[in-house]
């Protein structure tokens, strides 16, 4: 882990003002919620002028009162959120209430305070971002730490046999930025056949042409060759840029996709079928989360309170009148209660979000009666699950030196030194992940430029950091690793993985229990599909003839065909060896969709309208990749942005803001 303690001392010499990045402050200590008011609420000590009647109706609402308890001697390398000057706690009453403040959340929260016209309460489970998660060739680090969830699927036969304990491994973003603190940062927005799909199936304002502006609208785009592309916004908050660094197996990955007659497109274009460098949601070499983007600068805004470490347990739907106005959470041990005047939105993401439902009484009345959960709207909360998985297990080895990242050999002083200065060189990698291209493979049955298949092309191998850092991020088991990764650590490797796109397993998610506490069961239902095997097998294929070509050659690349252990009784490179392969190490791209499933109210497996509320339950929304109700040819981070922005349009029409 010497890479990591370097980079740290690189992050903490990046910028010339940390104050621009991190507010240092006190923790606070909770004090119980209780009914009876008494002096458990405080009026707001004015100190500014008030220009503003929402603020001003802010200031003089009955408020908790948090006590300061001993300063935290780590809030040094985490962004901090502490409520505007003039407020001792949280109000009793906002206008909204936004549980989970992850890529969707973060944007939502900032644009329903613009102009101080609505008060908004933000609440999130995790912790300010760390710093340490700008150096992006940690991405995979911060998956072994407790900014995630450490979710892990249900027990599937059959897939995911290579992972420890024989389960799928689910991590997802607990911090204020969810998953965009700890993502490989990768920018995609899905192919234009995807939203039109979407919309085709009655989700009006869903077409490609209609979601576009919302993508361009967070945008700040500084692409090499795309100044004045008219698909990429400029004047966002979001920073898109390319990777700084390139190794020089990113050019041959592009060069072999040019022989098989790829075109070099922007992937993030309405024509975007075809092979290129990566989009990064980075600012100069450092990652920029949602956090970063949307909500850091707006720290100060009086209206918009932001509360970390506060895990929302139920959401309260009167049963009669079927209308949200508030929500229970719990700080420190501590519970309390705050109320909506208008709307709670849930953005808790595609695992918490139709969690928080059932628990809430929304969800299937069978299972909700289950566990003795009073059923207040029956709707198919959980009911699909989609997912992209992948097989980051094809390792190639090289007979040259210095063509991929190797952590021994980049996590040197020279390194460090230049991604302070600069934010390039290695440590701006993100974990070797370089390029990426769509293909359609020969068993596709779609008409036209739709791809089945994501390529992703990198400079490194699971056997690159020794073991010790992507191989346990993912869950691989120390049995498969030291068989086969452990033996090539002194040989230069990488590996070229693909994401399935258009998955047809259909999984779920089910509550365990009543315990808010307790994760709820997941169910991925990986490679249930025929089509789903034999789409990935001829994946492998596709990146084996990509590899066997002379801008690769020229490098000595050469298939490593040392075979699973597990795989021992089939034939290498036979279609059943890649199926026990991809079975081994059936690896998660963390993009879960659909568990709160959009559609219109003829859908009987929807559970939002095309304006993301609840079916059936009045001022209640929900606002994350979890309404996504189709497969989609993206990276969700940027999917959740959009939505994040979408949806304030709509709350604000609503509401008349």
């Amino acid at each position: 882990m010497k890479i990591y303690i370097l980079a740290l001392l690189a992050i903490l010499d990046t910028s010339s003002s940390y104050d621009d990045y991190v507010t240092i402050t006190d923790e606070y200590a909770v004090p119980e919620a209780s009914d009876n008011y008494g002096d458990m609420f405080y009026k707001a000590q004015n100190t500014d002028n008030i220009k503003s009647k929402v603020i001003e109706a802010m200031l003089t609402t009955p408020m908790y009162h948090l006590n300061r308890s001993q300063p935290n001697i780590f809030a040094a390398f985490a962004d901090q959120y502490e409520l505007p000057k003039g407020f001792k706690g949280p109000l009793k009453v906002y206008d909204f209430i936004v549980v989970g403040a992850g890529a969707a959340g973060s944007v939502l929260a900032a644009r329903l305070s613009e102009e101080k016209k609505a008060s908004v309460l933000l609440l999130e489970a995790g912790e300010g971002e760390p710093i340490i998660a700008g150096v992006p060739i940690l991405a995979p680090v911060l998956q072994q730490t407790d900014y995630i969830w450490h979710y892990l699927m249900e027990p599937q036969p059959g897939v995911c046999m290579g992972m420890t304990n024989g389960r799928c491994f689910w991590p997802r973003g607990k911090a204020v930025g969810g998953s965009s603190v700890v993502n490989y940062m990768i920018y995609t927005r899905g192919m234009p056949v995807d939203w039109d799909r979407i919309a085709a199936k009655g989700n009006y304002g869903w077409s490609y042409k209609e979601v576009l502006p919302y993508y361009m609208k967070s945008e700040r785009a500084n692409l090499r060759g795309l100044k004045d592309s008219p698909w990429h916004g400029k004047d966002g908050e979001l920073n898109v840029e390319d990777i700084p660094f390139r190794s020089k197996l990113s050019k041959a990955f592009l060069d072999a996709a040019q022989l098989f007659g790829h075109r070099r497109v922007d992937y993030n274009s309405p024509d975007g079928f075809g092979f290129s460098y990566i989009q990064a949601t980075m600012n100069r070499g450092i990652r920029m989360s949602s956090a970063k983007a949307f909500l850091h600068n707006k720290k100060k805004r009086k209206n918009l309170h932001v509360l970390t470490k506060s895990r929302v347990t139920k959401i309260l739907i009167n049963p009669q009148t079927k209308t949200a106005y508030g929500v229970e959470f719990q700080t420190q041990g501590r519970k309390f209660t705050i109320y909506a005047a208008k709307e709670v939105v849930l953005s808790a993401g595609p695992i918490e979000s139709p969690h928080l439902l059932m628990l809430s009484g929304i969800g299937p009345a069978d299972h909700l009666n289950t566990f003795g959960i009073n059923v207040i709207q029956n709707l198919k909360v959980g009911e699909t699950l989609y997912d992209h998985i992948s097989f980051p297990g094809l390792t190639f080895l090289l007979n040259g030196t210095q063509l991929t990242l190797v952590e021994k050999k980049i996590a040197t002083i020279q390194n460090i030194v230049q991604y302070a200065q600069f934010g390039d060189g290695p440590l701006s990698s993100l974990a070797g992940v370089e390029t990426l291209g769509y293909i359609k493979t020969n068993i596709s049955e779609e008409i036209g430029d739709v791809p089945d298949i994501e390529l992703i092309g990198s400079c490194a191998s699971l056997a690159s950091d020794q073991g010790n850092i992507v191989a346990k991020g993912i869950h691989i088991a120390d049995w498969l690793y030291n068989d086969i990764y452990k033996p090539i650590e002194q040989f230069e490797s990488f590996t070229v993985f693909f994401m399935l796109l258009h998955p047809k397993s259909k999984g779920s998610l089910r509550l365990a229990s009543k315990n808010p506490f307790q994760q709820p069961k997941l169910y991925g239902n990986y490679l249930t599909d025929r089509k789903d095997v034999a789409t990935s097998i001829a994946a492998i294929r596709y990146i084996i003839k990509l590899i066997d070509t002379p801008p690769f050659k020229k490098y000595g690349a050469k298939l490593y065909k040392k075979k699973y252990p597990n795989c021992i009784q089939y034939d290498f490179d036979s279609d059943k060896y890649w199926e026990c392969a991809v079975r081994t190490v059936t690896s998660t791209l963390h993009h879960q969709i659909a568990t709160c499933k959009m559609g219109p109210n003829t859908d009987p497996t929807a559970v939002v309208d095309p304006e993301l509320r609840v079916h059936g339950i009045r001022n209640l929304r929900v606002v994350d990749s979890s309404i996504i109700p189709l497969t989609i040819a993206a990276h969700t981070n940027a999917p959740a942005i959009m939505i994040g922005e979408k949806a304030a349009d709509l709350i604000k029409s609503t509401w008349g803001l």
